[in-house]
């Protein structure tokens, strides 16, 4: 800046009002939309002329008299068009503090294809030397039409240096909705590297954009396919690399060839509703012959979820009150979920995702953490994939609006979890001729020809029952993709994955009810032997059993009246396995107790209650025996005798891990009073935790992540702390669920015995890492 000319400047402006201008522009005869400038773009507004309402308002400063200021300003001003033939604008206009509109046309009709631009300014009749008061830029990207038939674009001989770009504007044929493109080079010796990029502008969407990087090591040709919209400028841009082909003098020529598809379809999202009804959809093709083939595939599936909690609270005023005074709040919506197995998801939230400056809420974020409070996954407008491992997580979303009774109204919002089926689980969708095709099984329809002009109807069927994927509960949604047409090259997929195809819509559905298994209740109900008395004697002790695990012991009162409870069902029913498995369970979570010695005692006699109701002789010849599955009530046997064997695993498994706590606490080995007395004066002694780990040992696999930790309990008894340490490490490998803490409080005590103190000084500051002791602020 030249600050002597500057300053010159400054001084003259001294007696000239103090003003800025505000221009809007609408087309002449529409109220809406306003804009700064005027932008021609598709090909409708290219080949006719068009008026324009300018708009033009003086803005003053807030506290302008009015007297002095603003009711003496008027200015003359002379309007100048860079383009005379093409914007034609009046000569003057005559500016009042109230402003003023004057009308603009634009002809663009004898103009070239490609970008022009023009501008109408305005200079002070008075004052010339200000320069212009305010421009109206003026924006003409005329497209080139494509006349041919089969519609074909071909641009020739096109040269290229390192950082060169070349544009080029095709009007879209209406019926086309994918491109299928051929670049050919030549010219050069070494490798070149391009860029290829198209733009369509579509109204209240966003752009539909593609993009690709194309490397040459030889001249050659490369294909290329992407969807585009019918009726819309396409704006092409190919660039070489700036740095590609700088040693070279070489200039590279290359031949872009655009060839036009198009499918036309009378539904662009397909939504099965559950039942067995298949839905009709009407193909077209306007352009020219095109191949007519479907495939669809349902590959992921929503999970509904409510918030089990809610909090709204109010933000602070010195940071997020509004300078109106009011003030910001924020509402945090907590989600639970669970996975069997790990899984790749991604929350979906239809009301808020893909928003941001339509949206009435000023913040959106959510957070996935798991159990120990270590964040898997954040985001916000724009969810992201994140990769699962088993277990139980936890989502919550955070908004922010100053308005309460808005927030008041999202309390109950409703959230997908978008889970990634494996291959094997997708569902391939078919396709009939007729309505009653996926129920009688002929009529299938698997391509043919479209005839520009002539419609085609097919249906969509939806999945078999016995096709959907376990564990899907009724009211989710499988979602996938469906396309129409095939490409001319490359490979088609055999129709496995349509997103793969240059353009796919969707294809939802929604899951019904598990249909009722009837001859499941007439088989149970003529096989039941039991007289009413003795169901109904069933029936009020296993209620009895649900009352005393719905006690909550964490009061005195509640755990004397669980103990009284306790006591009673015992003595009412001595021998019944489940009761005494329920009163075991409730021993172990206890948390609040003094006498650590006499609480794991108690879980030992518990545990021993239960090892002693168990047939242990029947069981193991139930299991030694392999059972005919067919067999009438070999189903309900089974399932019996697996559980009466994990209520005989843990309980020994309980006892096990009580008894090595009870010699921790007391120093020494714990014996059999009664062992102990039948071998007094001999030289060994009986080793309870030995006995119950052999009988355990027959059961269930003591290595597993289930059993294994009194395994390395074992072997930490018997000195061999190496071997501890490495059934331990494949414990936490093979889980593959969250880390447990015990897990790692119990390694880092073994790492600490071994004295390996570099290890246990690693695993410590790893400690905070997996088991963070509080979430992150949002």
């Amino acid at each position: 800046m030249q600050v002597d000319k500057a300053y010159d400047y400054i001084q003259k402006l001294h007696a000239v009002p103090s003003v800025r201008y505000q221009i809007k522009i609408t087309q002449s005869g529409k109220s809406a939309p306003t804009s700064r400038g005027i932008y021609l773009r598709e090909a409708d507004f290219c080949q006719r002329s068009t008026e324009w309402t300018v708009k033009v308002e003086p803005k003053f400063h807030d506290d302008a008299s009015n007297l002095e200021q603003l009711v003496p300003f008027e200015e003359c001003i002379k309007l100048h068009s860079t383009g005379e033939g093409v914007v034609k604008a009046p000569e003057y206009l005559l500016l009042t503090h109230n402003g003023r509109d004057f009308n603009i046309i634009v002809d663009p009709t004898t103009l070239s294809d490609g970008l022009h631009y023009y501008e109408v300014y305005a200079l002070d009749c008075k004052s010339p030397w200000r320069g212009p008061l305010f421009r109206i830029p003026i924006t003409i990207t005329k497209p080139q039409a494509v006349k041919s038939r089969p519609p074909l674009t071909v641009f020739k001989g096109m040269s290229f240096v390192p950082g060169h770009i070349e544009r080029k504007f095709v009007e879209v044929p209406t019926g086309a909705t994918w491109v299928e493109v051929t670049m050919k080079t030549s010219g050069f010796s070494t490798a070149r590297r391009f860029f290829i990029d198209s733009v369509q502008i579509s109204p209240l969407q966003r752009p539909i954009k593609w993009e690709s990087v194309a490397t040459f090591s030889s001249p050659s040709s490369k294909s290329f396919s992407f969807a585009v919209e019918g009726g819309r400028t396409m704006e092409l841009a190919i660039a070489q690399f700036w740095s590609s082909g700088v040693g070279s003098h070489d200039t590279t020529s290359v031949d872009f060839e655009i060839e036009f598809h198009g499918i036309s379809i009378n539904k662009q999202e397909i939504i099965l509703d559950g039942s067995e009804a298949p839905v009709r959809v009407d193909a077209e093709a306007l352009l020219l012959l095109e191949n007519l083939a479907p495939a669809a595939v349902l590959n992921k599936v929503r999970i509904p979820y409510r918030p089990v909690d809610s909090k709204l609270s109010t933000l602070s005023a010195e940071r997020d009150q509004l300078p109106s005074g009011k003030q910001t709040l924020a509402l945090l919506l907590t989600y639970k979920f669970k996975f069997e197995e790990g899984a790749e998801i991604k929350p979906y939230i239809p009301l808020l995702n893909n928003r941001i400056y339509d949206n009435k809420f000023e913040a959106q974020f959510y957070m996935i953490s798991d159990t120990n409070k270590r964040v898997y996954a954040m985001g916000d407008v724009y969810p992201e994939t994140a990769k699962l491992p088993k277990g139980e997580y936890t989502l919550q979303l955070y908004l922010r609006h100053d308005n309460v009774q808005y927030l008041e109204k999202m309390k109950q919002l409703v959230i997908f979890i978008e889970k990634k089926l494996d291959e094997k689980e997708s569902i391939q969708l078919s396709f009939y001729t007729q309505p009653d095709g996926p129920v009688i099984g002929n009529s299938s329809f698997k391509s043919s020809v479209l005839i520009p002009g002539a419609k085609e109807a097919f249906y969509v069927a939806p999945p078999a029952k016995d096709k959907l994927p376990k564990g899907v509960a009724a009211g989710s949604v499988l979602v996938g993709a469906i396309s129409y047409g095939k490409v001319s090259f490359g490979v088609n997929n055999e129709g496995k994955n349509p997103e793969k195809n240059p353009v796919s819509y969707s294809v939802s559905y929604i899951v019904p009810p598990t249909p009722i298994d009837v001859d499941k209740g007439k088989g149970s109900s003529s096989t039941c032997t039991k007289s009413v008395a003795e169901q109904l004697e069933e029936e009020i002790r296993d209620a009895k059993i649900r009352v005393l695990s719905n006690i909550k012991q964490s009061t005195d009162e509640g755990r004397s009246d669980w103990k009284k409870l306790s006591i009673s069902l015992k003595s009412e029913y001595p021998k019944y396995t489940p009761l005494l498995a329920k009163i075991l369970e409730a021993l172990i979570s206890q948390n609040n107790f003094e006498d650590k010695i006499h609480h794991y005692e108690e879980i030992v006699g518990a545990a021993d209650e239960v090892i002693e109701s168990i047939d242990t002789d029947e069981l193991a010849k139930y299991f030694s025996i392999k059972s005919d599955p067919e067999e009438e009530g070999a189903e309900k046997t089974k399932k019996k005798m697996d559980t009466t064997r994990d209520q005989l695993a843990d309980a020994l498994y309980q006892k096990g891990l009580a008894l090595a706590e009870i010699e921790l606490l007391k120093g020494k080995k714990v014996v059999d009073k009664e062992d102990a007395k039948a071998v007094e004066g001999s030289s060994t002694q009986p080793d309870l935790f030995e006995e119950n780990f052999k009988e355990l040992q027959k059961w269930v696999g003591v290595k597993s992540s289930q059993y294994g930790t009194i395994f390395v309990i074992r072997e930490r008894r018997e000195g061999r702390l190496g071997t501890a340490l490495k059934v331990l490490s494949d414990m936490i490998q093979e889980d593959g669920s969250p880390p447990k803490k015990k897990f790692y409080d119990l390694k880092i005590s073994l790492l600490e015995e071994i004295g390996w103190a570099h290890l246990v000084s690693y695993e410590k500051q790893w400690m905070s890492v997996r088991f963070p002791p509080s979430l992150p602020l949002f």
